[in-house]
């Protein structure tokens, strides 16, 4: 039987070098469940973790049960992708690389831009690609034409923007960057399904982009004044679920910061 997504708890093979097991915390923020990518080159025992989750003994267990581990990375700092961190280091004895210092782990160097990491067969290349947080990072897969993008590019909807460091300017160019890596790119996102077109969806996110601000702007004219971020989520978002305005603001707040940049 082939599985799709979403399928908690099971191995879920994507492409020969890709799977990934989905761990169970469904939420407003994390869709289905966060997505832990597991990459193993063919023939190899070893293989490379992707954001372990959060602290889910059971779900930590599962991926650690899939090794040998030969590295661990960490996409960006949300605890629903490195809650498990410390105890998932416990149980593989892998290092552990990522942009913020707090999550390294045996050893595990800080992840640069640009650089390529040999590992296990596997030739990984680090993109920054902040803008959803200040740490955000893509991964590409060599030969298989993948891109792991973390939050910065989700299965379904659009990425929120973290207003503790989050920043609309960065994440503009990010996507870009992303959108310039061309055509015959599959989008593996922290949360949701795969997509088939990387260029595709980074440019549909741009002009997502382009019309919320312009919405945003319209809503500061129309509304006159010095408007509140929830006067102004108000006006924009009026057509989502008022539970899910409080979100809103963080994006409201990312966005009123990057026209006040432009001024």
């Amino acid at each position: 039987m082939t599985l799709a997504h979403p399928a908690y708890a099971q191995v879920r093979e994507v492409t020969p070098i890709v799977s990934v097991m989905l761990e169970n915390n469904p939420g407003m923020m994390t869709l289905d469940g966060t997505n832990t990518w597991i990459l193993r080159a063919p023939g190899r025992d070893e293989c490379v973790v992707i954001d372990p989750g959060d602290a889910d003994e059971e779900h930590l267990a599962r991926v650690a049960a899939l090794g040998p581990v030969a590295l661990t990375l960490i996409t960006h700092r949300h605890f629903d992708h490195t809650g498990g961190v410390q105890r998932f280091f416990e149980l593989t004895g892998a290092p552990v690389r990522s942009v913020d210092p707090e999550f390294l782990r045996g050893g595990g160097d800080t992840l640069v831009d640009g650089e390529t990491i040999d590992v296990a067969g596997l030739t990984l290349t680090v993109i920054a690609t902040p803008g959803h947080t200040k740490d955000s990072v893509s991964f590409t897969v060599e030969g298989e034409g993948t891109v792991l993008t973390g939050d910065t590019i989700l299965g379904r909807g659009t990425t929120v923007l973290d207003d503790t460091d989050g920043d609309l300017g960065d994440y503009l160019s990010s996507l870009r960057r992303l959108l310039d890596l061309g055509a015959g790119h599959r989008v593996m996102p922290g949360h949701g399904p795969e997509l088939p077109e990387l260029n595709v969806v980074a440019q549909q996110y741009l002009d997502h982009r382009e019309e919320r601000l312009d919405q945003v702007r319209a809503a500061l004219g129309a509304l006159g004044g010095t408007p509140t971020v929830r006067e102004v989520v108000e006006h924009v978002y009026s057509d989502v679920d008022p539970k899910l305005w409080p979100v809103a603001e963080k994006s409201v707040n990312v966005q009123l910061a990057y026209l006040r940049s432009l001024d």
